[in-house]
């Protein structure tokens, strides 16, 4: 049974709506912790929040049962994981003795005891629970927060519409792998189907597999060394010690389909005993492919086509993704679309799937206007790089933005010419760089890399890192305007006497 949140202020518990921020610490979490602080003490917002975040994790689950960490504990732990950029432990220990992020979660006592303590599995099995719809959800509520309180800073009337500038761009979201070459994924697949085989070895009847597992590993590192180091006759080797690679190779096949056989043809198995057969078939399948490549590539000298080949056994949905980047040819993961306002709030992300820039501009730039509608904004502009142009989609756009700024790649007509030297055109454009600062800060906040595995957690891990992301400026426009009230206060002209 999971609750919204309820302190206990009788058991000494301070209160969070009580918390206080030092104003001059520039610290990240210090921000994230006073957007956090905003949406739980104003009752609207935290309504909503709450009941996102019940239809996801409670949903119709029955509210008996023991107490599970509660909806608040979740969001704040989850962000704080993402805007930090920490690992697990890292998190635990920020969790557990942080005074400031203990006040917030709700547990930090009076006295100054210990009180709660969060355990690492707790940590673990909690945080991952949001998912990508959630996410974009709680988005949403953060960012038209955030947007009162902009008006609140530039005394802009509430009830009045907030112009936007909208810039869109995507970047590469890297996946935690290594660069993979054929020889190094073949190595992998028969070094995972090894470790299973050793585990069902009491079952299979196999023997000498840790004798394999050696020569399995030293003819992985003589063909990795010629293929690394070259030197003179270096094909002639290579060809020679790839040839006893695979040999050692199809020994493991063999010895692995000989397990799947005879373990599966048997009607009582242990259910841990079935989940390792499953994986060791997902291995094999890599196996056998892998087998197939680097032979058809290095004793056959064919041309192996990009469509046949993976980039990870274990990240399988991983794409190869070369931007032509100074320094960085070849990224691998998935992009993440993003757009962001003038105020550097990011009104919507998208992990892309084997698509292109160009291919999404038109469905997600009229996504921003389904989801904020016109009631409260003018979508003054909408700007991409050239990456993104399609000309119909820029008419398309035309019809709900006041100006698209969509530099046309290559000869341009007289018109789009005259177009795009234009001073408000130009003027955009220099405001579209704007999007990479916001980039920036994402990949220094967790989203340089997704430590996550699967693509629906990447996905989440990407949407997650967006909402942190958005608290965070909350945070940082809500000190702003404690500043500036604090030096109007001084600056009152004191009463004569």
């Amino acid at each position: 049974m999971r609750q919204r949140f309820e302190q206990q202020l009788s058991l000494n518990v301070f209160p969070i709506v009580e918390v206080e921020f030092p104003r001059k610490d520039r610290h990240q979490l210090t921000r994230l912790l006073k957007g956090l602080h905003y949406l739980f003490t104003h009752k609207e917002l935290s309504e909503k929040v709450f009941s996102i975040l019940e239809d996801k994790i409670v949903g119709d689950k029955k509210s008996t049962g023991r107490l599970g960490m509660s909806l608040w504990e979740i969001l704040v732990l989850s962000c704080v994981k993402l805007n930090l950029n920490v690992d697990y432990d890292f998190l635990l220990d920020q969790a557990n003795y942080h005074n400031l992020l203990r006040a917030m979660l709700g547990v930090a006592l009076r006295d100054g005891s210990q009180g709660k303590v969060y355990q690492l599995q707790t940590v673990i099995d909690n945080v991952d629970l949001l998912d990508v719809a959630t996410l974009d959800k709680i988005n949403q509520v953060v960012v038209e927060a955030g947007h009162q309180v902009v008006k609140k800073n530039l005394a802009i009337e509430a009830s009045s519409h907030l112009s936007l500038h909208i810039r869109g761009d995507s970047y590469v979201l890297e996946s935690d792998v290594s660069f993979p070459t054929d020889l190094k994924l073949l190595g992998a697949s028969g070094r995972k189907i090894l470790d299973l085989l050793l585990k069902l070895e009491s079952l299979s009847g196999h023997r000498q597999l840790k004798a394999l597992n050696k020569k399995w590993n030293k003819a992985f590192r003589t063909s990795s060394e010629i293929h690394r180091k070259k030197g003179k006759n270096y094909w002639e080797r290579l060809v020679k010690s790839v040839d006893s690679y695979l040999k050692v190779a199809r020994r493991i096949v063999d010895k692995s389909e000989q397990t799947l056989s005879t373990l599966l043809a048997a009607t009582t198995l242990d259910k841990k005993i079935i989940l390792l057969l499953k994986e060791q078939q997902v291995f094999l399948q890599h196996l056998t492919k892998h087998i197939d490549l680097v032979e058809r590539r290095i004793l056959k000298g064919e041309t192996i086509p990009h469509s046949e080949k993976i980039f990870s056994i274990f990240e399988e949905h991983v794409e190869w993704i070369s931007k032509g980047k100074a320094g960085k040819p070849v990224e691998l993961g998935h992009r993440h679309l993003i757009y962001s306002d003038q105020y550097n709030f990011i009104l919507h992300q998208k992990v892309l799937v084997g698509q292109t820039d160009k291919e999404v501009g038109l469905e997600q730039g009229k996504k921003i206007a389904q989801l904020y509608g016109t009631s409260c904004y003018v979508f003054a502009s909408l700007s991409y790089d050239r990456g993104f142009y399609s000309l119909p989609a820029k008419k398309e756009l035309s019809k709900i933005y006041n100006r698209v700024i969509m530099p046309k790649p290559g000869k341009k007509t007289r018109a789009e010419q005259q177009e795009e030297s234009e001073k408000e055109y130009i003027a955009l454009r220099h405001k579209h760089s704007g999007v990479e600062a916001n980039i920036n800060s994402l990949e220094h906040t967790g989203l340089g890399k997704c430590r996550n595995k699967g693509l629906d957690k990447f996905k989440n891990y990407a949407a997650l890192g967006v909402v942190a992301h958005n608290i965070g400026n909350l945070g940082k426009w809500l000190l702003l305007l404690e500043k500036q009230e604090k030096n109007s206060i001084k600056k009152k002209p004191k009463k004569a006497a």
